[in-house]
């Protein structure tokens, strides 16, 4: 599953690491130690996959998920040292489909970059329509009662998932194996940071519900929706 993937990283060891790593295992690799030299890479070298440190002196690697999100919906791994969970859920909140947690296993992240390449063709699906939502894969676009909503790679993938098993309950588990693979299964603040922004969207847009929580349990799906007033039977 050869493929073409950029690493900024500050810390040259780290980005000499991840490019014997990454071209071991037949990628094609660009690297940057300076996140402004990085988005010049990314504007002349469209790589299928972006692996980039959070914590950077500049421009920091939230503010690199901004600008490429703006303009390309390509997979983004944040490198974040543990005791900035706050910058994670920023840099999700950016439009970054994961992370890696420093110090980390070649291993894992290997996996993590596989597991995003993989699923990247999932987008050349027909359109789903249900209730108020039509999830158009293809085209990668979501319209609710007509209206275009603009979502995150991430949030789209999750929205399409649920938007495939309307009104039934899909644990944590379910989902995150689903939209960020087996290796998220036990890292549910995924889920509670993308339905949080989900949800947040598409009231925005109707003023209406969509995603009811089962305690415990997942989430489930309602394509019709429903209002404030229905929300104490719900």
């Amino acid at each position: 599953m050869a493929g073409r993937i950029l690493v900024i990283d500050d810390e040259s060891q780290i980005t000499r690491a991840l490019r014997a790593a990454l071209t071991a295992q037949g990628f094609d690799i660009r690297t940057a130690n300076d996140p402004e030299e990085g988005l010049q890479v990314f504007q002349e070298w469209p790589p299928d996959l972006v692996i980039t440190d959070l914590m950077m002196p500049g421009v920091s690697g939230v503010e690199v998920c901004q600008t490429i999100r703006r303009s390309a919906t390509t997979p983004i791994i944040v490198l974040s040292v543990r005791d900035h969970e706050r910058s994670k859920v920023e840099a999700l909140d950016a439009g970054a489909d994961d992370y890696v947690t420093k110090p980390f296993s070649i291993q894992e992240l290997l996996a993590r970059v596989r597991a995003h390449l993989r699923r990247a063709p999932e987008r050349t699906e027909n359109a789903i329509a249900t209730g108020d939502f039509v999830v158009d894969v293809t085209a990668h676009s979501v319209t609710v009662q007509g209206k275009e909503v603009h979502l995150t790679p991430k949030e789209f993938d999750l929205l399409a998932h649920l938007a495939r098993h309307p009104g039934k309950v899909l644990t944590h588990r379910a989902l995150l194996t689903a939209v960020w693979g087996g290796q998220a299964a036990h890292q549910p603040e995924y889920l509670r940071v993308f339905v949080g922004q989900l949800r947040k969207k598409l009231e925005g847009e109707t003023g209406r519900q969509y995603i009811h929580t089962e305690p415990w349990i997942g989430y489930r799906f309602v394509p019709e929706g429903w209002n404030e007033e229905q929300s104490g039977a719900q």
